[in-house]
Formats: C-alpha cells, structure tokens, sequence
C-alpha cells in the first residue's frame, strides 16, 4: 500500500511538472516589438481539398528550367485561408521592429513588399530578403522571427497562409520562447 502511494504521489509530481512548463513557456513568449503591425487583409474557410496541378516541358514556359512542373496541395479537414500584410517600422532610439519568436500551425507564401527583412530560426543564422524576394515558412512548429534591421527604411511583406479551421480564431500566430541559442536576437 505504501509503495502505491509512493508511486501516485511520484506520478502526480510528474504531472503537475509536465503542465507547469507547458504553461511557463507560454508565459516566457515573445510577441511583436513596437514598430512591428500585422493587419489581416482577408480571411476565409476552405473544407477539405486536393488539388494536383502538373506541366510538362513543351506547356512550360520559354526559359523555364527543368522538364516538369508539379503542385500539390491536400487538406484533411477544414482550413483557414489568411491574407496577411505586415509591415516593419525601421529600427528606432535601438528598438529594432519584429515579429517576436513565433510559429504556425501551417504553412506561408511570403512575398517581401519593401524594405529588407531578415528572418532568423533556432541556429540563428540570418536569411535576409529584399523587396521582390520570395519565401516560405514551413510553420509546423518552425520557429522563428522577422525583423527589419535597417535604420533607415521600413519594410513590408504579404502573407498567404493556411491553417487549421479554428472557430475561435487563435491558432494562426503562436508565441513561443527566445530559443537559448538565439539570445540576442528578439
């Protein structure tokens, strides 16, 4: 009898431990910086789909490289589409605008509008994107930030995103903690 006790009480110190570093990481995530402005554009819910579209090299455009082109995109459930502009004040009296570490829980087809951004992941290193550029931010988990390190010019870009329906609307940005790896970059 004794010994099962030993083991609930061990087992239910696990529990609350396992819970209270789910609940700290929320409470030690970063959120957008001052200078930093995300305006959903347009919202909607897709059900469930499965489009599969393909080229082959005499469809293809003059000049494209490689003999086939291939896009495929499945969804299992509803999905919510969003179009999103954001925009990065230039770095002001130090602060420097950005997103704060953050995922998603799909992924994002990012067009830079303006400016310079650079985007930083757990190894720190820094991929930068100039107005024209183009990139994807796989979310599932991916963590990262954007922001605008240019002292003199903002920045802009557009996302289109597509995530889980959420009915109540609070999954397509998640917070998370400054990666121990990353600790001057916020």
């Amino acid at each position: 009898m004794r010994r099962r006790q030993i083991w609930l009480v061990l087992l239910f110190s696990a529990a609350i431990l396992v819970a209270a570093h789910h609940y700290a990481r929320k409470v030690w995530a970063t959120t957008a910086t001052t200078g930093f402005k995300g305006t959903t554009l347009y919202f909607g819910t897709l059900q469930e789909f499965e489009v599969f579209n393909h080229a082959r090299k005499k469809s293809l455009p003059a000049g494209f490289e490689g003999n086939a082109w291939l896009s495929l995109q499945k969804t299992k459930g509803a999905s919510d589409l969003y179009i999103q502009s954001n925009t990065w004040a230039p770095v002001t009296m130090g602060v420097v605008a950005s997103t704060g570490w953050h995922t998603h829980p799909g992924h994002s087809l990012i067009i830079v509008t303006a400016g310079t951004l650079t985007e930083y992941h757990a190894d720190c290193e820094p991929h930068v994107y100039h107005a024209g550029d183009t990139f994807v931010d796989p979310g599932e988990g991916e963590e990262h930030i954007i922001r605008n390190e240019s002292s003199t010019e903002p920045a802009a870009n557009v996302a289109v995103q597509l995530v889980p329906h959420d009915p109540l609307k609070m999954n397509r940005r998640i917070d998370v903690p400054q990666p121990e790896t990353c600790q001057s970059i916020n």
